[in-house]
């Protein structure tokens, strides 16, 4: 292999055929008997081999590909279609195209997906890595000089540039902000512990407790899938365990929607019987009943903070990792009681 670079004729070598024979499997030519074809494709997969499709089309040519990947663990959180908003006014007017897919946390889907991309000639990759993601699945494309740049979920190790909120400050406001009401057992609800976003906000939560010179417990965080789905449950484990809990500062929009979803269920009321303040400030939390008390972070500016950084990258050509923290803020509203003449009392 010359450079370090797989090549069709590496391809070819390895598994005994010709270039031409290569080439046709790459084409998806039918004139290539399923034997020679299985061979073939057993040594790009050794190898390591992504047949980069867009150069394949645009080899007579010296243009460059004007496709951006942009992959997100869960495209069902309006979080994400936000963030996807935000890269697409950003790419677009550099005349470059969103090529979006959703992961629903799979690693393998991941792969497929990216290896896809990587495939058409993507000149850039935006992600918010799957759960369990390794950092190494990174290396190919930053060996083949294809920025990448990792937002919402952090992932050490992966050496690629990354935009995220600045989640410990963000929880420190919504403690504070709760402990200001008078609530003093505040239970933090949502996320996977296996996720570097979920230890940054639950650090930030502990540390917020401490200077409200509040107790930190362990039994008051309550993981739980970062949906609405997740928090109904974790409302509901925490209403029935009988805790004497007042309070929920959520993972994001999507868990506190879902804990203001379990109490309604159960005749109470966020803002009236337990307070209730999310992360994120999706659109929806402004109308919702009760509008939602969350932390303000931006998604479609993450979104376009991200792409900016992408596109500064591809055009001068260079990978070099940058870390941006976006500055987050509290958005009270009526979720969380704010205003009553009384602190909301859970009845348990």
């Amino acid at each position: 292999m010359t450079g370090g670079r797989v090549t069709v004729i590496d391809i070819a070598q390895a598994a005994g055929v010709s270039k031409s024979t290569v080439s046709l499997v790459l084409r998806g030519s039918p004139l290539v008997n399923e034997g020679t074809r299985a061979k073939v494709n057993a040594a790009m997969r050794e190898l390591g081999y992504v047949y980069n499709r867009g150069a394949a089309n645009l080899r007579q040519t010296s243009a460059k590909s004007k496709i951006i990947g942009v992959v997100v663990n869960d495209l069902t959180n309006s979080f994400f279609a936000e963030l996807a908003v935000g890269v697409d006014t950003v790419v677009q007017s550099a005349g470059y195209v969103q090529f979006l897919a959703n992961t629903s946390e799979s690693i393998d889907r991941q792969r497929e997906v990216i290896a896809s991309m990587r495939e058409h000639g993507i000149s850039g990759l935006i992600v918010s890595p799957a759960r369990a993601t390794d950092p190494l699945d990174f290396k190919p494309l930053i060996a083949a000089g294809i920025p990448v740049v990792v937002v919402v979920r952090s992932l050490p190790g992966a050496k690629v540039s990354s935009v995220a909120s600045d989640n410990q400050a963000g929880m420190a406001q919504a403690v504070a902000h709760l402990a200001s009401l008078g609530h003093t057992r505040i239970a933090f609800m949502g996320g996977f512990p296996d996720t570097a976003v979920f230890h940054e906000r639950v650090s930030g939560f502990r540390d917020a407790l401490a200077v409200a010179g509040l107790p930190f417990q362990e039994a008051a965080v309550v993981p739980c899938a970062p949906s609405r789905a997740g928090g109904v449950e974790a409302i509901g484990r925490v209403l029935e365990a009988g805790d004497p809990v007042t309070a929920a500062v959520c993972f994001n929009d999507a868990v506190a929607f879902g804990v203001c979803d379990g109490l309604r269920a159960r005749q109470m009321e966020a803002g009236r019987d337990f307070a209730v303040v999310g992360f994120d400030d999706v659109i929806e939390a402004k109308t919702t009943v009760p509008a939602l008390t969350t932390i303000a972070v931006d998604p479609q500016g993450i979104g376009r903070r991200a792409a900016q950084l992408l596109l500064k990258q591809i055009n001068s050509e260079k990978a070099d990792a940058e870390a941006v923290t976006t500055a987050v803020r509290l958005v009270v509203r009526e979720s969380c009681g704010a205003g009553r003449n009384e602190v909301g009392r859970a009845s348990i």
